[in-house]
């Protein structure tokens, strides 16, 4: 629902916002030392999101990202309809997407780590070798393997065996 209500809110707007809103999206701490590092040391990254795939490649042009897939909204006549174009990207979707990413980068699940915080999240974190509650609601700190409620997401670097030398 609320993604609907937010979809609505942006009926009319010009496409040129997107790009302003994108430039002023305050970024996790951590996330740049996080990609930077994983990215040296040939980690493959993406963005699984319910949010909107303009912010996505925007941060996947930021931080080196390799692949993003989350709601495409639709545009036209260069203003925002209020709708979105595709399937949404909701917890099932992003658990296919995990799949398909194993596949194609050709490696098993259990060599697959998944970071979350909500519970559209869940299907990927229990699907994945490594399933990760970042700063998370509690039904999914609850069932995640590993929860990190302080710091960071370069926290994750040290549970996965980064030692502050290797950390870019």
């Amino acid at each position: 629902f609320r993604r609907v209500l937010f979809r609505s809110m942006l009926k009319g707007l010009d496409e040129s916002v997107m790009k302003e809103i994108a430039e002023n999206l305050p970024l996790t701490e951590g996330a740049e030392r996080l990609f930077r590092t994983l990215k040296k040391y040939g980690y493959k990254t993406a963005i699984l999101s319910g949010g909107f795939n303009y912010f996505g490649n925007y941060l996947k042009n930021k931080l080196g990202i390799d692949y993003v897939f989350a709601n495409e909204l639709e545009v036209e006549n260069g203003k925002l309809t209020g709708r979105h174009i595709g399937e949404i990207m909701d917890g099932a979707k992003k658990a296919e997407m995990l799949k398909l990413l194993a596949f194609k980068e050709e490696i098993h699940l259990e060599q697959v780590i998944a970071v979350g915080d909500g519970s559209n999240d869940l299907p990927m974190i229990q699907l994945a070798g490594l399933g990760i509650a970042f700063h998370a609601k509690p039904k999914v700190k609850a069932t995640a393997q590993h929860a990190i409620s302080e710091n960071g997401l370069d926290t994750i670097l040290y549970l996965i065996g980064f030692r502050d030398r290797e950390i870019m």
